[in-house]
């Protein structure tokens, strides 16, 4: 059962990510002035705040290992410090083949100091819209892992979603641990929008 609360902050959510997506179509040009508010409408009542990705690899284990995981994945309109938080796992755009996926964890956003283990390597701090993200398999070498320390800092524009469920059998399951504050904000999206059976289904391990 959802509580009353949660339908709440759910709707709210949801009618920041309508507005969101349709002032984007309107800054591109998709659509005219006057047809924004439909759109903010058209997505506030047809659309979801969550979709399915399957994934595999040694780079997330435990979360997700190499016989593969079906996650629930928060949309975000955009990813930015306000949205998005260090220890969140996300899914982004490969900065290698920028048409596949990649799931990793939220190490460093803008304003952070990097300082590398390799003392040849000089100090450094992200610049505006760049993150830093990282495996959380400690036994991989950064090459095995494929991750900042192998392709660098990553543009948050390349951020398209936040992992909050995971499914790797259908009786191995649950919520993924993210930073705290992103775990309060989807709490109402897990409530309303997860459907264990669905993931089952879609689950292709």
């Amino acid at each position: 059962m959802v509580y009353l609360s949660s339908w709440f902050r759910y709707i709210a959510h949801k009618l920041e990510y309508s507005a969101s997506l349709s002032w984007k179509s309107y800054q591109r040009g998709q659509i005219s002035e006057r047809e924004v508010g439909d759109a903010v409408w058209k997505h506030l009542f047809q659309g979801k705040l969550t979709h399915l990705y399957c994934n595999r690899g040694k780079e997330m284990e435990p979360i997700i290992g190499e016989q593969g995981a079906t996650l629930l994945v928060r949309k975000l309109p955009a990813a930015d410090p306000k949205r998005v938080f260090v220890g969140d796992v996300l899914v982004l755009k490969d900065p290698e083949k920028p048409e596949n996926y990649i799931v990793r964890r939220l190490a460093a956003i803008e304003g952070y100091e990097m300082v590398s283990t390799d003392k040849k390597d000089e100090p450094f701090v992200l610049e505006n819209n760049e993150c830093w993200v990282l495996s959380d398999n400690p036994n991989l070498k950064p090459k095995e892992a494929n991750d900042s320390r192998k392709f660098g800092p990553v543009s948050m524009t390349d951020i398209v979603g936040r992992v909050i469920y995971c499914l790797r059998t259908a009786v191995d399951h649950g919520p993924v641990q993210n930073s705290y504050v992103s775990t309060r904000m989807d709490s109402p999206i897990l409530e309303v929008e997860l459907d264990v059976d669905e993931m089952a289904k879609n689950h292709k391990a």
